[in-house]
């Protein structure tokens, strides 16, 4: 048994933890594209399988100024790649072991020879005129594979 109080003071340390990693984020003079007017149907979306996966492997593609060549746990026992056009943003070391969201069931798609095989998703914004790129990372406990929903 816990002494009367110490629960809460827990929780209140853990709520002080939580304010103190939250960012502060200036949002001023931030632009983002408009919203699509066009409307996909559900019956569309819901052949989209977005999942999470874990970052194995991650290296700049020879002969390439964008692209960054990932090998990925997808959960389905075998690697899969998936290039993508973010390496102005992220160097290859500090995605290994990530946890990253991921469409898996786009057809492969050939890139600098190699093919990629879905496509990571990021959030992009522009900031004083500069785009600026955030991929979406998951918590590490979500296991790959898992499906979002």
């Amino acid at each position: 048994m816990k002494p009367i109080g110490e629960e809460k003071k827990a929780i209140e340390k853990n709520q002080h933890s939580i304010e103190e990693a939250a960012e502060e984020i200036d949002f001023t003079n931030v632009v983002v594209e408009d919203l699509f007017e066009d409307q996909v149907d559900f019956e569309t979306f819901s052949k989209s399988d977005f999942r999470a996966v874990k970052v194995l492997d991650c290296k700049e593609v020879p002969k390439s100024k964008k692209l960054l060549e990932f090998t990925l746990d997808d959960g389905s026992g075998k690697n899969r790649t998936i290039l993508s056009g973010i390496k102005a943003y992220y160097s290859p070391e500090e995605l290994v072991g990530k946890t990253l969201l991921a469409i898996t069931n786009l057809p492969p798609r050939k890139m600098m020879g190699i093919d990629s095989c879905g496509m990571i998703l990021s959030a992009i914004h522009e900031k004083d005129v500069e785009e600026k790129l955030n991929l979406i990372i998951l918590k590490n406990n979500i296991p790959a594979g898992a499906k979002i929903y």
